[in-house]
């Protein structure tokens, strides 16, 4: 019977012990299980978007050569005008100083006249008699008719000032028209507004603005980080503002050898000639975001990109490797180019590798018991 009984208590206690070791082994495993990815070959391409605007490859202003009231104003914001075309007419206003010394000027050389004629006469009565010597008559010839030209300048510039032009109109008006063919595209002025001539002194007031619509560019700028990657006669994919689900093509024509700094950072301006169709009307000022691939590679081992971490303390990237059954080895990694999706795996893993996938909720408590255990194996 004893024996008997010390089987039982025997049994009973092996029983405990066996509960116990299988209780704690199956408590050991982590409560998380994690999935695994391989790596890739595909094509990753490293965009930037640039913000800009839609302007005209060309716009001229229109400016008057003399200063006065605009009288009439005979075409309107968006009409087609080819040169020549007729924009405004300017009713000129004499400013009574210049008109002033214009007509001292005049007469001024209509005294100087005088004398030169009556010079004039009285020598050549002497020269053709033989008093006096060819070469010397020439020389009070030539002074007789510079004496006639400058009153005939005189009179011009005081008809120009009183009368806007040579030709005497009677109703005192100049005309402005267009020096290019294209549409207007603004008119900053109304009728009765004064306006000031374009001269050495000022670039005048501008009676109209006109562009070829058929030419537009893109205009926008890059960070001194992403700009030496660009390549005139790139492509960029230009998405406009007022037009949606829509893009147009513009091939790079320009990069600014200088770049200005706004807010800390130095940005250089570029411009794109633009691809234009039917089936879009673009205007002039339209704000637009333009993508131009910066760098392009083909077949290479990739990556998702959600896949890497970060060493808090190095900054220096890496990965989880499996090694068994749930348990992972962390691998440190040299990375390439990234599209926002995937990046190039250049060093660290191979291609038969399997990759932990990391689970959001459990993301953060893992990494750092990770962590930590790299930390003591070191």
């Amino acid at each position: 019977m004893k024996i008997i009984k010390y089987l039982i208590i025997a049994f009973l206690v092996f029983g405990v012990l066996f509960s116990a070791a299988y209780f704690a082994k199956t408590n050991s495993k982590s409560s998380v299980t994690y999935e695994t990815e391989k790596l890739f070959k595909t094509t990753i391409e490293k965009e930037t978007v640039i913000t800009g605007k839609i302007i005209p490859e060309d716009e001229v202003e229109v400016k008057p050569q003399i200063g006065g009231i605009i009288d009439r104003i005979f075409v309107k914001e968006g009409d087609k005008v080819t040169t020549g075309d007729l924009i405004a007419r300017i009713k000129v206003v004499p400013n009574e100083q210049n008109l002033n010394a214009a007509r001292g000027r005049l007469k001024k050389a209509q005294i100087a006249l005088e004398t030169r004629t009556k010079d004039f006469a009285r020598n050549k009565k002497l020269y053709d008699k033989g008093i006096i010597a060819n070469a010397e008559f020439i020389g009070i010839e030539l002074q007789y008719n510079q004496a006639k030209q400058d009153v005939l300048n005189a009179k011009s510039d005081l008809q120009i000032i009183r009368e806007g032009s040579i030709g005497g109109s009677s109703a005192a008006n100049t005309d402005i028209r267009a020096t290019v063919p294209g549409t207007v595209l603004e008119i900053p002025v109304k009728a009765g507004d004064q306006v000031i001539e374009s001269n050495s002194f000022n670039s005048g007031t501008t009676i109209a603005a006109i562009a070829d619509l058929s030419k537009m560019i893109f205009e926008g700028k890059v960070d001194e980080a992403e700009v030496a990657s660009l390549q005139l006669g790139s492509t960029l994919k230009v998405s406009l503002g007022a037009v949606e689900d829509q893009e147009l093509e513009a091939i790079l024509k320009f990069i600014a050898p200088k770049g200005t700094e706004e807010q800390g950072a130095v940005q250089f301006k570029i411009e794109a000639d633009m691809m234009l169709n039917d089936s879009i009307v673009v205007r002039a000022g339209y704000s637009a975001n333009a993508s131009i691939v910066l760098e392009r590679k083909e077949d290479v081992l990739a990556l998702r990109e959600a896949l890497i971490q970060f060493d808090r303390k190095t900054q220096e990237p890496y990965v989880q490797i499996m090694t068994g059954d749930q348990k992972f080895e962390r691998k440190d990694v040299k990375l390439g180019i990234s599209d926002g999706e995937n990046v190039e795996i250049l060093e660290g893993v191979e291609e038969a590798d399997d990759v932990k996938v990391w689970n959001r909720t459990e993301e953060l408590k893992d990494d750092n018991k990770n962590t930590d255990t790299d930390e003591d194996d070191a």
